[in-house]
């Protein structure tokens, strides 16, 4: 009979009078001693942060995702809140929910993007040709590119990248994001702008934060946001509003 392996977790474990968590002591390594966004790193490497630039660059991105307005997951957490007021959890759930391929969470497809570059064998400027004309051919979103009200250029674009630059993180991820934004303008024809995502995935790249959990930081900032979004809906309503906006903009027309 053949045994499964036991799993294991390198993350944290506790006693009666211990919590170690990536083999820190919480009470007397961490709590006091790392800010919110040192934790998040800490947690994340299993490291603690060896440079300013680390945490400078991660409490930008976290900034940077924290607040849009009144986008799909704002709308969703006031909605879910003014049906739910008692659980304000569901309510910051619905609107996490709304972090996918279309909005906050794309940074997720641009680092695939700039991984390929930096890995094809040909070249970061030809492969950056190559992603420009296959997203134009297929017509599909190429994510970290363009943006409906940000037009010709994403404000958040360049501050983050000034960021970086004044830590002295200047590295390949951000030279590749550049070179397919000089591709893509010259594949369809026109300027378009690197958007907050697209810069994020540059950055993130930059300080060593794997690809696939990058829109879980996405999710970790927007869950502030969202609570502030219930916040004021507890104290200025306007689910109720746009609700009954809705009913009215949308008529009912049998099939």
């Amino acid at each position: 009979m053949r045994t499964k392996p036991v799993p294991t977790t390198s993350i944290a474990h506790s006693n009666a009078e211990t919590i170690i968590v990536r083999e820190a002591d919480l009470v007397h390594d961490l709590i006091g001693e790392l800010t919110f966004t040192e934790m998040m790193l800490f947690m994340l490497t299993g490291k603690k942060a060896s440079t300013r630039a680390q945490v400078r660059i991660m409490d930008a991105v976290l900034v940077t995702l924290m607040e849009h307005g009144l986008t799909p997951s704002a709308i969703a957490t006031r909605l879910i809140y003014h049906s739910a007021p008692d659980s304000l959890q569901s309510a910051v759930a619905a609107g996490l929910l709304g972090v996918g391929s279309t909005f906050i969470g794309t940074m997720e497809g641009c680092a695939a993007n700039i991984e390929e570059m930096l890995a094809a064998p040909e070249g970061v400027e030809a492969r950056a040709l190559a992603i420009a004309q296959r997203h134009h051919q297929s017509q599909k979103p190429l994510h970290g590119f363009g943006h409906p009200h940000h037009k010709p250029d994403d404000p958040r674009t360049p501050k983050l990248f000034s960021v970086a630059e004044s830590e002295n993180v200047t590295g390949k991820h951000i030279g590749a994001l550049r070179t397919l934004s000089v591709q893509v303008n010259k594949v369809y024809g026109r300027h378009i702008t690197i958007n907050a995502t697209g810069a994020v995935a540059a950055l993130l790249g930059e300080i060593g934060i794997p690809q696939k959990i990058m829109r879980g930081i996405a999710v970790v900032s927007r869950s502030a946001g969202l609570v502030g979004h219930i916040l004021e809906e507890s104290r200025k309503p306007s689910a109720a509003f746009i609700w009954e906006t809705v009913e009215e903009a949308i008529p009912y027309v049998p099939e």
